[in-house]
C-alpha cells in the first residue's frame, strides 16, 4: 500500500469482507468478531447514514442537483445494465469515504470492514497479501432463498409506481454487480466464496475466519 495515506496504520491492518448484496457478510463479520475480539466496520450503514453530507457536498462543487433522484428514477425508470454501471462507477468515491472512516478507526485488533462496496479491485492496492481479503457471494439458489425469507431483500421499501418492475430491476442490477464482484476477485488473486445455503451463518464464518488465520492471534471465548 505504498503512497496510501494510513497515519494510525489501521488500513494496513484491516481485513476485507466484499461481495454481493444477501450473502451474509454483515452477519460473517460479525460472527467472527464477536469471537476473536474484533471491530466491525459496517460500510452500508456509513455509506447510507453517515456520507450524506459528504454526497451533497461532492453534487455542489461538481454542479449537479443538490436532492436525490426520486425512488422511480432510481428504480424504474433505468435497466438493470444501467443502473450496475450507475453503481460500479460510484464505487470509488464513496470507497474514499470509507478509507477516512477506517482511517480514524483504531483499534488493538484487526478491524473487519464488510460490505458490497468495499470491491476488489479498490480493496486491492492496500493489501499486502490477497489472503486479507474474501468475496461473499451467493448462488442463484440462495439468493433467491434469501429473496423469499428476508423481508427487506423480497420487497423495495420505497414508495414507486411499479413495485413489481422495481424490485425486479433491483435484483437484476445486484446480480450483475455480484458478477462483476467475483470476477475482479478471481482476476486478482482474491478468494471467492460462494455462499449456497449447504452450510448456516456460523459455518461460513469458521470458514472465513480460517481464510484470515494469519492475522486473528488466540482465539478468545465468544
Amino acid at each position: 500500500m505504498s503512497g496510501v495515506w494510513d497515519p494510525h496504520g489501521s488500513l494496513r491492518r484491516t481485513l476485507w469482507i466484499g461481495g454481493a448484496q444477501w450473502s451474509g457478510k454483515s452477519t460473517v463479520a460479525e460472527l467472527i468478531a464477536s469471537k476473536h475480539g474484533l471491530t466491525v466496520y459496517h460500510y452500508d450503514y456509513h455509506d447510507s447514514r453517515g456520507h450524506q453530507d459528504r454526497r451533497i457536498a461532492r453534487r455542489v462543487t461538481l454542479g449537479e442537483p443538490v436532492g436525490d433522484p426520486t425512488p422511480d428514477q432510481v428504480w424504474s425508470d433505468r435497466s438493470p445494465e444501467e443502473m450496475a454501471a450507475e453503481t460500479l462507477a460510484g464505487f470509488p468515491v464513496r470507497f474514499e469515504w470509507a478509507l477516512d472512516d477506517l482511517r480514524a478507526l483504531f483499534t488493538g485488533r484487526p478491524a473487519i470492514a464488510e460490505g458490497w462496496g468495499l470491491r476488489p479491485e479498490l480493496v486491492a492496492p492496500l493489501l499486502d497479501s490477497p489472503r486479507r481479503m474474501v468475496v461473499l457471494v451467493p448462488t442463484e439458489d440462495f439468493r433467491q432463498h434469501q429473496l423469499r425469507t428476508l423481508p427487506r431483500a423480497g420487497t423495495l421499501h420505497a414508495p414507486v409506481s411499479n413495485p413489481a418492475r422495481s424490485q425486479a430491476n433491483r435484483v437484476a442490477r445486484d446480480r450483475l454487480v455480484a458478477e462483476d464482484a467475483a470476477r475482479s476477485a478471481r482476476r486478482l488473486g482474491i478468494r471467492v466464496v460462494e455462499v449456497d445455503g449447504t452450510l448456516d451463518a456460523a459455518a461460513v464464518a469458521a470458514e472465513v475466519a480460517e481464510h484470515f488465520t494469519p492475522y486473528l492471534g488466540a482465539v478468545t471465548a465468544a
